[in-house]
């Protein structure tokens, strides 16, 4: 079981990374809105992590096209060139813009979960979403992303649970880390 301020302390802390990591922060717009359901998402493609512990399993999708306006997005975050933007190296751009979501989100969460671990990026095929019921979710919560009113982004959030789930975040400080791997 989920508690409420679980459910809503995995909610705020999706939506930090949204703007911290898919979004440039100095230039861009960028409108986050809660959906019941993925039937305005027809993005061809998922860019799927997993963060684990023992207590939960948290899984983010985030659906992406690869039209000319979200290559055009992710050359300015990679601070590359749209000329540059081939197939592989947009794939690798998304691949490493979730991992910094996902890696600012598994940071802040182990505030108050130790042990925890996270996935690499995998692209897999729109349809895989449909297949979501199958996992006995706790919590899932849709979210539609507009950047600059021109790149759109859906970001599925997905929360199984292991044992009863608890925690408050301290929203008094955003942290706006950048995600990087921790060495120690």
């Amino acid at each position: 079981m989920i508690s409420s301020s679980a459910s809503d302390g995995f909610d705020h802390l999706l939506v930090q990374g949204i703007k911290n990591h898919l979004v440039n922060q100095d230039s861009d717009s960028c409108q986050i809105v809660v959906q019941n359901d993925l039937t305005n998402a027809h993005q061809p493609y998922l860019a799927v992590l997993t963060i684990s512990s023992y207590l939960f399993r948290l899984m983010v999708f985030i659906h992406f096209s690869a039209d000319d306006a979200t290559r055009e997005h992710l050359a300015l975050l990679s601070k590359t060139s749209i000329n540059d933007m081939n197939e592989q190296v947009f794939m690798d751009a998304i691949c490493e813009r979730a991992n910094m979501f996902c890696g600012s989100l598994s940071h802040d969460l182990s505030r108050s979960f130790p042990h925890i671990g996270m996935s690499t990026p995998n692209i897999v095929d729109r349809q895989c979403a449909s297949h979501l019921h199958l996992l006995n979710l706790a919590h899932i919560r849709h979210f539609k992303v507009g950047v600059n009113d021109t790149v759109f982004f859906h970001v599925t959030l997905c929360v199984n649970d292991f044992e009863k789930l608890d925690f408050v975040v301290d929203r008094s400080t955003e942290d706006v880390s950048g995600g990087e791997l921790e060495m120690f």
